[in-house]
């Protein structure tokens, strides 16, 4: 049996009310008020497309050995790095071993997730391997007071495909590729430029995950009504209902568009909303999935007995759950660098990244992995020669020792204005590991009025900085506090 095995998700915690919007920009565009309900997700200013997708891959790894994967597909369309392995960086976030392995981008399409689980799937049918991960993940910037600002959210999704403890078995899928340009981005290019709406909306959406679903019901034989939830996406609420009823659906069986909850986004979509379908789905159930984007990929699977047993994931549900109101749009336009505003002088400081030492030290960074000694099991990172317990004092002793998945307490921390900050003051400080170790870290997602010594912190895979110089992205691992609610 081949299908899926487990799934992740993540929705940034920020949510922007497109009523700030409105209140801010309708003066500029009073046509934004048309689609003035409901919220969307917002990543925060240290978090993008690879970061967003460490997320979900965590999330749908938790709990299992990382080393069964034989490859990793990272699908987006906003992906950091033009000539470097993006998926590599997810890879090795995960400290996924670097032997035996392929990983690959899939890009220039939003429906390049679903192309990458079709390829994921077809390979482990075949043979040629037997655990893949594949996860989708966008971060669209948009011009200010347009209707994709209204419409673009922030997220990933996160499906692991295998042969063993199949939570949901893969019936088949079926393909439509044609040149439709609803939208697109120029190479080196901030925006997208998309054509309008009408045309997205009557000769996009609703005409080719139709014909695409119809495609697939011919090709296999089944009929609409066979399936408990139908799947697709389309941030136009009328036209979505619009293609249930070309496609015959009832209205109990097509999966909330998650328009008003986290808005549109993008490659990630399509799996965003099946993560949300499977989260609600039972034994039995048959789920059909459509992307769109120059075409149409439709996926067919039938839920197992297996998903009684499945630990369930933090997922759609509890990321969105876990939310804080972003009140000020002028904050949401800094984060997206939509507004120039001056870091004073220590911003100015702009080193050359060591690719030496980032490859030497690629555990440490990427995996924030240090080292437990075999003699006293005392942990540490970084990584030392010798042990730091003084009752100890081992050399060359050590094992290596994961700390990304383990909770943190702050013993002290700082809010720092001299600090150059696109979101200050900026917010670090000292924090100590369930089990042992300590180490220096940024804060992140929290105000510091939210924060205190004592509180407990979870590791979260962000960017660090971005030299643009060079246009280079560093990562490295921050501590998000567990605070509650909160507007910022």
């Amino acid at each position: 049996m081949v299908g899926i095995t487990s799934y992740g998700g993540y929705i940034p915690r920020y949510r922007l009310s497109r009523k700030t919007i409105v209140r801010n920009m309708a003066w500029y565009s009073p046509v934004i008020m048309s689609v003035a309900d409901g919220e969307k997700s917002v990543a925060n200013w240290d978090e993008d497309a690879v970061s967003m997708a460490v997320a979900a891959a965590r999330d749908c790894m938790n709990g299992r050995d990382r080393n069964i994967l034989d490859g990793i597909s990272l699908a987006s369309t906003t992906l950091p790095f033009a000539d470097r392995l993006n998926a590599g960086i997810v890879a090795a976030a995960l400290n996924m071993r670097e032997e035996g392995v392929s990983n690959a981008d899939f890009t220039s399409c939003i429906k390049a997730g679903t192309s990458a689980a079709i390829a994921a799937l077809e390979s482990i049918e075949a043979g040629r391997r037997n655990n893949i991960l594949v996860v989708a993940s966008d971060q669209r910037r948009t011009k200010m007071a347009t209707m994709l600002e209204m419409f673009f959210g922030d997220g990933a999704a996160a499906l692991l495909f295998g042969r063993d403890n199949v939570i949901a078995e893969f019936m088949g899928s079926y393909s439509l590729n044609c040149d439709f340009i609803d939208h697109y981005k120029g190479a080196g290019r901030e925006f997208d430029y998309g054509w309008e709406e009408r045309w997205q909306r009557d000769e996009g959406y609703g005409k080719i995950i139709p014909l695409a679903i119809d495609g697939f019901l011919k090709k296999t034989g089944m009929k609409i009504g066979d399936f408990d939830k139908v799947i697709y996406p389309c941030y136009f609420g009328g036209t979505h209902r619009d293609i249930a009823g070309k496609l015959g659906i009832k209205k109990e069986n097509v999966q909330n568009n998650m328009h008003a909850v986290c808005g549109d986004t993008g490659t990630a979509h399509p799996l965003v909303m099946f993560v949300s379908a499977l989260e609600e789905a039972k034994a039995g159930d048959k789920l059909l999935l459509a992307s769109f984007g120059q075409g149409c990929d439709v996926l067919a699977f039938e839920v197992t007995e297996k998903i009684r047993d499945f630990k369930v994931p933090l997922g759609m549900r509890g990321s969105l759950a876990n939310r804080s109101e972003l009140e000020s749009y002028q904050k949401y336009t800094k984060f997206r660098d939509l507004i120039v505003a001056d870091l004073g002088i220590r911003g100015e400081a702009n080193p050359n990244t060591a690719l030496t030492v980032l490859w030497r030290k690629r555990k440490l960074l990427f995996g924030l992995v240090g080292a437990r000694c075999r003699k006293c099991g005392t942990p540490q990172i970084p990584a030392m020669p010798v042990c730091v317990n003084p009752d100890c004092w081992a050399v060359g002793e050590f094992d290596e020792y994961e700390f990304a998945d383990r909770e943190a307490e702050i013993l002290m921390f700082t809010g720092d204005m001299l600090s150059p900050s696109v979101d200050p003051p900026a917010i670090y400080g000292l924090v100590g590991y369930d089990g042992g170790g300590r180490t220096m870290l940024d804060f992140t997602d929290c105000d510091l009025d939210q924060i205190g010594v004592g509180m407990k912190v979870k590791m979260s895979f962000r960017k660090r900085y971005y030299d643009k110089s060079r246009v280079f992205t560093g990562y490295f691992w921050k501590a998000v506090p567990r605070v509650e609610g909160g507007d910022v």
